[in-house]
């Protein structure tokens, strides 16, 4: 038995190392983190007041001069300072494009990877299956019940960095159930600003109920007098797929 629990163990850290490279591999190759792994944002509409609109499709990102300056983050987040018309123009020109390629792949991931990618994608991905009891699955099936109600949406916020956490969501199969616009990221700010802007953006008078496994996001939620459903084992992920299926939430 124990030897059993060593070989999950170990199966379980090789496998998150290889969706780690994964996700990575991604947010380089795709979704232009080398360029905005400084200059992170917390929503892909953030520097969209920058953009001017220009055609992208024969834009070459590649030949444009945009580099990070020094000490872009505080340039790119909070400050208010911007670093040139020009240069923020091509900020927005690449969290456009993210954009883009998010909302045209979010269901089509292994199109997006071409191959050999996408087939090591697909092992990983069963593998991740089996040694989790189907986590995912279930976990996309209470997503998938909220999405379907008329009034219902999903809203991820995530201490990841914005990029690589929109790669993490589209390599674990999540994007059908988050579209980008409601996806935030709290690594600079901090949840409970997250949290405030998701509540200005819905309206007070909307029911929200956080749903989580970490200190903080209990934090805030109790904070904001929002309801908290732990979900920190597959259980807790079989229990909230009830209560959604019997209206109790």
């Amino acid at each position: 038995m124990a030897s059993d629990m060593e070989k999950d163990s170990s199966k379980a850290v090789s496998l998150g190392l290889w969706m780690e490279e994964m996700i990575f591999n991604l947010a380089d190759s795709r979704l232009f983190f080398n360029d905005l792994e400084e200059c992170d944002q917390v929503h892909i509409d953030d520097v969209a007041s920058d953009d001017n609109g220009q055609d992208l499709s024969t834009y070459n990102f590649g030949t444009d001069g945009f580099q990070t300056p020094a000490g872009a983050g505080s340039l790119c987040l909070g400050s208010g300072v911007h670093g040139g018309v020009d240069w923020m123009r091509k900020l927005a020109f690449r969290y456009r494009r993210v954009k883009e390629i998010y909302s045209t792949y979010k269901n089509n991931v292994g199109g997006l990877l071409g191959s050999p990618k996408r087939e090591e994608w697909l092992q990983l991905r069963r593998e991740m299956e089996v040694l989790t009891d189907l986590w995912l699955t279930q976990a996309l099936k209470a997503l998938a019940l909220i999405n379907s109600r008329p009034n219902c949406v999903n809203v991820l916020v995530t201490t990841t960095q914005l990029i690589p956490a929109l790669s993490k969501v589209l390599l674990y199969g999540l994007g059908s159930a988050f579209p980008i616009e409601n996806i935030y990221s709290a690594t600079k700010t901090g949840k409970e600003s997250c949290f405030e802007r998701v509540s200005q953006r819905f309206g007070r008078r909307a029911v929200y109920v956080v749903v989580g496994d970490g200190v903080e996001e209990e934090t805030v939620a109790k904070k904001k007098t929002m309801p908290f459903w732990r979900v920190s084992c597959r259980a807790d992920l079989e229990a909230l797929s009830h209560a959604l299926e019997l209206d109790y939430l």
